[in-house]
């Protein structure tokens, strides 16, 4: 059930005023009414709005609506301030914008983080791959010494091998 606070027309004809009513929003303008929250006289100076403040907060807290004229004359008699339901809507925009300037602010602070984090791996993984090559290149380099060792001993094998072979061909040419 659609419910809304609106203007029923009382008074006779070219003096009219109106009482402020909760009624169904499907129901004619003059017609039944669920409760009646205040009245409103134009016609006298100055124009008289009495409005029950408590009732008409608990039915907009209730999720009555009211229409733009009802709602027009809440904000200029601060009936909305009274009960604490002021419905500034340039409020709000400046609250959700300060919100949303406050989400973008926590969006830059993440991704700024985020990529620190990758230029601290990348900066790791270089470092790993250099600390890699440096510990192949002094194994290559150890390899080589331990062939270079192997070799000089198997040359000087070798030469005992061939000392020995020339002495024995001496010994074999003597004899």
């Amino acid at each position: 059930m659609a419910v809304k606070i609106r203007l029923k027309r009382m008074g006779s004809k070219k003096s009219p005023f109106y009482r402020i009513v909760v009624a169904e929003s499907r129901k004619p303008r003059d017609g039944r009414f669920i409760e009646e929250i205040g009245y409103y006289n134009p016609l006298t100076e100055p124009k008289i709005l009495k409005v029950d403040a408590d009732k008409a907060n608990n039915w907009i807290k209730n999720g009555a609506k009211p229409t733009t004229t009802v709602d027009r004359l809440f904000k200029e008699n601060a009936v909305y301030e009274a009960t604490g339901n002021y419905d500034n809507t340039d409020v709000q925009k400046a609250k959700r914008d300060e919100v949303r300037a406050q989400e973008a602010k926590a969006r830059a602070e993440r991704e700024a983080e985020l990529d620190r984090l990758d230029e601290e791996a990348k900066e790791r993984k270089a470092k790993e791959a250099e600390e890699a090559k440096a510990q192949a290149e002094a194994e290559a380099a150890k390899a080589e010494e331990e062939a270079a060792e192997e070799a000089t001993e198997e040359e000087a094998e070798e030469a005992v091998e061939s000392e020995e072979v020339e002495e024995a061909a001496e010994a074999t040419e003597e004899a």
